[in-house]
């Protein structure tokens, strides 16, 4: 039989009876701190301007907007302190790092988005009972200016909201509001031409529901990371075919593929050999690494090797492959 040795760089730490691959990159950050400090800033300021001027010319499309702004400046200031905290080194109490905080900041601005948006539903509904005529010419003005600062910010953001869920939400946030702002526009306009209130409170609604639908994606995103589901576009049959054409693998089971944070995700499989040299395993165990990696951007891989033939106290892998195989297809 295979001698049994741990191959990871903490043996001394590990006390297992399969030796053990184990692989890391890590993605860099492509939001600086000092951007994000200057959205939130910005942010902030505009949202007491536009919550001013919505009150004084009895906009509730106005206010709504401010509301949005006020959940985006919560959204940057989470999304700062993610990218800030993600950076810390792990340890023996934390030692994938920081990775989700970037995660529980996206799922705090999704669902803060949804609070704003049912408050701004409740008020356009009352608003329609009541009616009050708003400035149309001060809605138009305001909201230009709102437009034009969401789409600067959302350009700032647009590079790291490729890779990084976290950033993704705070863009989603500037995008979703310069489209409001884009709606209180439109609203100010017909109240300059008809004087029709009724419009104030459907451009609201209307706000309120592209909040949701911004909001959703990555609320399902984030949900999906804590419960440790397969990421999005990871054909697992296809990862289970990969395995099992690397040269000296003869099955794989157990397999896990789940999102530690933005940019890193990992994978766990034992895989069967035939008994062999130490060195013949470890050259399967990298073949093996190497091609998850390349083909499915899989950066952090444990891979836990099993020489044909399960000694008795590895009945839980015999389960597995039992299981497995009888599964549907």
């Amino acid at each position: 039989m295979t001698p049994n040795v741990d191959h990871h760089a903490d043996a001394g730490l590990h006390k297992q009876s399969h030796r053990h691959s184990h692989t890391h990159t890590h993605m860099p950050v492509t939001v600086s701190g000092r951007t994000m400090a200057a959205a939130v800033t910005l942010t902030v300021a505009f949202v007491l301007v536009e919550t001013v001027y919505g009150w004084w010319g009895h906009s509730l499309a106005l206010l709504a907007d401010a509301g949005h702004n006020f959940a985006d400046a919560a959204a940057l200031a989470f999304s700062w302190y993610a990218l800030s905290t993600a950076d810390r080194a792990p340890h023996h109490g934390m030692t994938y790092g920081y990775h989700r905080v970037g995660i529980l900041a996206a799922l705090v601005n999704a669902v803060s988005l949804v609070v704003v948006a049912g408050v701004i539903i409740w008020e356009a509904l009352s608003r329609i009972r009541h009616p009050e005529l708003p400035s149309g010419g001060l809605m138009i003005a305001v909201a230009a200016v709102a437009v034009v600062l969401n789409a600067v910010i959302s350009l700032w953001l647009f590079q790291g909201a490729k890779d990084d869920v976290n950033v993704r939400s705070a863009y989603l946030h500037m995008v979703g509001d310069a489209v409001s702002a884009f709606g209180v526009i439109a609203a100010g306009a017909i109240v300059l031409a008809t004087h029709a209130s009724v419009v104030d409170p459907v451009i609201s609604l209307l706000i309120a529901g592209l909040i949701v639908w911004t909001s959703w994606g990555v609320l399902r995103e984030c949900v999906t990371v804590l419960l440790e589901g397969t990421p999005t576009g990871t054909d697992m049959p296809a990862v289970i075919d990969t395995i099992r054409q690397v040269g000296g693998v003869l099955d794989v089971h157990d397999l896990h593929v789940w999102t530690v944070g933005p940019g890193v995700v990992a994978c766990s499989c034992h895989i069967v050999v035939a008994e062999q040299s130490i060195r013949e395993g470890q050259q399967v165990l990298r073949a093996v690494v190497n091609d998850i990696e390349r083909r499915f951007r899989i950066s952090h891989t444990t891979v836990q090797v099993e020489v044909e033939g399960c000694e008795p106290n590895d009945l839980y892998c015999i389960s597995r492959r039992v299981r497995d195989a009888s599964a549907p297809m």
